[in-house]
């Protein structure tokens, strides 16, 4: 976020009069500010003793994070009344914390959103013959860049089960970073992203956990990069990308997922179908203008004065923020 105000000011956000510190002591009578935001995958850890003792009747305390609720459950009922306004990646928040913009062909911001109204896939215009052309010298099936190894979805063994089934058709899944055998120089980006696009058909867009609404940049990277994305994790899809756009390694499976990635290797033509979308749509980072980013737009929420003055609490806060049978 940056330290004091400027965060706001780099970002060139309509009010910078927002104020960020780790310092608790900075704050003083902490009972005088209108709203005080809690770091999600802190506060969830925090003892009792640790929660503000005092709380002026106007105030308001805000859950904010990008972290996954898989990975930072509340399995207790202490924070139930607790929060006025949620901060983070969920569709449902009052303020969104997310990673993924979408724009229509104009530049407007569509999304994502929980009902998203996309273009069906025999409306889209077809893939140019340029892109059709660069699409084919393609060599390689699948590419995945991870280094945290472990996760909560268990995706590391479904990528090993994947590879297993892609082996029948003498292809395979080429895993860079701290997890697998084959790096790419950081100090290189380009060269990474430009093998990316040059080599490589899919992009495994693996999350390390399921929880829903939780898309991260790694669909982005594939997106960009002239692959289809492989997506995994607990999110609705159709709410960040349009149907042909990518393949859903849950809901298929790996065997079904196998077969899915040859039979596109081997037509050409229903491959380059999946890049339709580029006529009509583009996605972006969240940060990249300042009419998405979330700072921004958390800082201009603090600046409206009847959204301040509103009351509103989550009397439910643990079913609301874990996803389901996880306590």
């Amino acid at each position: 976020m940056g330290e004091g105000q400027r965060g706001f000011i780099d970002r060139n956000c309509k009010y910078t009069n927002c104020y960020v510190t780790d310092n608790r002591t900075f704050l003083g009578d902490y009972t005088k500010f209108d709203v005080i935001a809690f770091a999600g995958q802190e506060v969830v850890e925090m003892a009792k003793n640790e929660l503000p003792e005092r709380r002026s009747p106007h105030q308001k305390f805000v859950f904010a994070t990008r972290e996954s609720a898989d990975n930072y459950p509340v399995c207790s009922e202490r924070f139930d009344n607790f929060f006025n306004w949620t901060w983070t990646y969920r569709l449902v928040s009052d303020a969104k914390w997310g990673y993924v913009a979408v724009r229509d062909a104009n530049g407007n911001v569509i999304g994502p959103k929980i009902n998203m109204e996309w273009l069906k896939l025999a409306e889209m215009e077809p893939v140019s013959e340029e892109l059709k052309e660069k699409l084919r010298k393609k060599t390689k099936a699948a590419a995945w860049f991870v280094s945290n190894c472990y996760s909560h979805n268990d995706r590391g063994n479904f990528v090993k089960t994947l590879q297993a089934m892609l082996q029948k058709y003498n292809l395979g899944v080429d895993v860079y970073g701290g997890c697998g055998p084959l790096k790419c120089s950081q100090v290189n980006q380009d060269d990474c992203n430009r093998m990316l696009s040059d080599d490589y058909y899919f992009y495994l867009a693996f999350e390390n956990s399921n929880s829903e609404d939780y898309v991260t940049e790694k669909v982005l990277y594939g997106l960009e990069y002239d692959t289809v994305p492989v997506v995994l994790g607990g999110a609705n899809y159709t709410r960040f990308m349009p149907d042909g756009s990518y393949l859903d390694a849950r809901e298929l499976g790996p065997a079904k997922l196998a077969d899915k990635m040859y039979n596109l290797i081997q037509n050409p033509d229903l491959y380059a179908e999946y890049f339709r979308w580029r006529n009509h749509y583009s996605f972006h980072s969240r940060y990249d203008s300042p009419d998405t980013d979330d700072f921004c737009r958390y800082c201009a929420m603090l600046n409206d004065e009847e959204l301040v003055k509103s009351t509103s609490i989550y009397e439910d806060f643990r079913h609301w923020w874990d996803p389901p049978g996880l306590c």
